[in-house]
């Protein structure tokens, strides 16, 4: 069973390694009395699951099986109007920075209001990848720092993709006591080996800064980086210190791999890729309930806050759904960034809840720092806002609207122009931006297709019946919707209320004015795990290593230069006798 799996690092002697499930569940249910009273700051685990879409949970409708999360989300708080980036590395950098402005004082004289966006650490464009020279700026202070700081002990399991070109871009250099997992942002699940095109493969799994090829037993992801999140439990006093434990799961992002076991429920899904992820759901889901069994047995659970969260939506070619949601990962429509979340916890007000009210993924970094008794300094021009009260308790939420992104590097539409954009905007440039109930898109948002469940075949999306197409010929660079009444993005307003759309153009020009130059530096080629022992890891070398280098060469230079001035001056000598001979 899967459980089986865990039971290795299961530190209690009571449990051996061929322990069942009934009875490694039975013995999790009945030793939770034995603890003392909990720390009085919470502990946190958030979970962040990749490629998930909107739609591949039960509670949303699918027929994919998630009992577990079904269960904690019932008994917790849905969030219905949670927000995430289109991609990996946005989401992550949000996450984690919350974010930090690396603006000038007059560029903040002209900021909107206290928020920080993605334009605010120069990730504004595609995703960090494994062989450019870049990472989340290292002026950023993270939130495990900052939860480090108020007493918390701080640990990652999982993917970090956020850059590893120097060693100060690493989890455990920005804020993690430990980490456990992935540096990349895919690759394959028992291997753990990458490759980003032909001569570039390497492996992937790092125990803190090095390799983890004595740990590595070829496990499926997500049956090890459960395995490692319940060790950490286990090893941990939950009365003594604070935890924070951040499990950035690799599922169900592709390639589409899953033990066999997972396969057998989904016989009647004719598509194999959406048969393959409906199984790793189900894995998932599985995982999802031993973790929290384990936070139950280890004394952790009663004074807990669990937040679930995707990165990103889901991508339908790879088996994902965010039906009825239109469009999908990688896009600005609302089946790119309308995310899958929910926060469960006996510390909660208002249990079996939902929250309709806006929460965006920048606000977790001050409202989980601020739950768990940190300080956010007044310098920090966050982007987000301390969201608990509005979760826990039902009150209105701070957040009134979400820059989604403005990225000028995307100026792909062949219609976009200044005077589309009234002389305010150049809509050539892709940008999103909703304020209260409107939203407005610019440039090219990404694919715009609304895929229906039920049409999931062996045919390519473009071929499949009641698959909506939206041509591109048709003139537009610009979109205003009404998300509350029109969530689906079917009725475009932007010709019916040019005073709107005007508005909100104005909102963008003010946000680019605190923008940052865009990060995306180039491949690198000595990003080549063949020049770093088959692994991928950082190739830049810091300042000091960089000294040391340089001094060793320069003191084998000298040494050198001084033999062959020796031999040379010696050759002379000689000579010199010779002719005196």
């Amino acid at each position: 069973m899967f459980l089986t799996f865990l039971l290795s690092f299961i530190v209690p002697p009571v449990w051996s390694v061929h322990t069942s499930w009934e009875n490694w569940r039975s013995a999790l249910h009945n030793g939770g009395d034995e603890f003392e009273p909990p720390t009085s700051q919470p502990h946190i685990v958030f979970i962040l699951v990749d490629d998930q879409g909107f739609r591949d949970v039960g509670y949303h409708g699918s027929e994919i099986k998630t009992p577990n999360l079904d269960r904690l989300a019932a008994q917790g708080v849905k969030l219905e109007n949670y927000y995430v980036q289109p991609l990996c590395s946005p989401s992550r950098s949000q996450l984690m920075t919350g974010s930090l402005t690396l603006a000038s004082t007059t560029q903040l004289a002209h900021q909107v209001c206290c928020f920080r966006y993605q334009i605010h650490t120069g990730l504004q464009h595609s995703i960090i990848r494994a062989t450019q020279p870049n990472c989340l700026p290292l002026e950023n202070i993270t939130l495990p720092q900052k939860l480090k700081e108020a007493g918390y002990s701080t640990h990652m399991v999982g993917k970090w993709h956020l850059g590893f070109y120097k060693r100060g871009c690493l989890p455990t250099q920005r804020g993690f006591d430990t980490f456990f997992g992935s540096l990349l942002g895919s690759g394959d699940y028992y291997s753990h080996y990458k490759c980003e095109g032909p001569g570039m493969c390497g492996y992937d799994l790092y125990q803190g800064e090095e390799a983890a090829w004595e740990q590595d037993r070829g496990l499926y992801s997500t049956v090890m980086f459960t395995r490692k999140a319940v060790s950490i439990l286990a090893n941990h006093d939950p009365h003594k210190q604070p935890l924070f434990l951040y499990l950035a799961y690799q599922a169900v992002h592709s390639p589409l791999q899953v033990p066999a076991r997972y396969l057998e429920r989904y016989k009647g899904i004719p598509n194999p890729h959406r048969r393959k992820y409906a199984a790793m759901v189900s894995c998932l889901d599985e995982a999802i309930h031993n973790l929290t069994l384990a936070l139950k047995h280890f004394g952790y659970y009663d004074n807990t806050v669990i937040v679930y969260s995707t990165d990103n939506g889901g991508q339908p070619l790879a088996g994902g759904s965010n039906w009825p949601l239109r469009g999908s990962k990688a896009t600005y429509w609302e089946g790119g960034i309308r995310g899958v979340g929910f926060v469960h916890s006996p510390l909660l007000v208002r249990k079996g809840s939902k929250c309709q009210t806006l929460v965006h993924i920048t606000d977790w970094f001050p409202t989980l720092v601020t739950l768990g008794g940190g300080t956010l300094d007044e310098d920090q021009n966050l982007d987000g806002y301390d969201v608990w009260e509005a979760i826990s308790e039902g009150r209105p939420s701070p957040r009134l609207d979400i820059l989604h992104n403005i990225d000028p590097i995307y100026i792909k539409a062949k219609n976009g122009s200044w005077k589309a954009g009234y002389g305010l905007w150049n809509t050539a440039v892709q940008a999103a931006l909703r304020v209260g109930h409107w939203k407005l898109l610019t440039g090219v948002p990404g694919y715009s297709d609304w895929v229906p469940p039920q049409t999931f075949s062996n045919q390519r999306l473009t071929t499949r019946h009641h698959n909506e197409r939206v041509r591109w010929d048709r003139g537009k660079s610009i979109w205003l919707f009404n998300i509350t009444a029109d969530p689906y993005e079917r009725v475009d307003l932007s010709q019916k209320y040019p005073h709107i759309v005007k508005k909100m153009l104005m909102r963008l020009v003010q946000y680019n004015k605190t923008a940052v130059p865009v990060r995306y530096p180039a491949k690198d080629l000595r990003s080549n795990p063949q020049y770093n022992g088959g692994v991928w890891g950082p190739w830049y070398k810091d300042e000091k290593q960089e000294r040391d280098e340089e001094e060793r060469y320069n003191n084998l230079f000298t040494n050198h230069l001084g033999k062959r001035r020796w031999k040379n001056k010696s050759r002379n000598i000689k000579l010199k006798r010779k002719a005196e001979n």
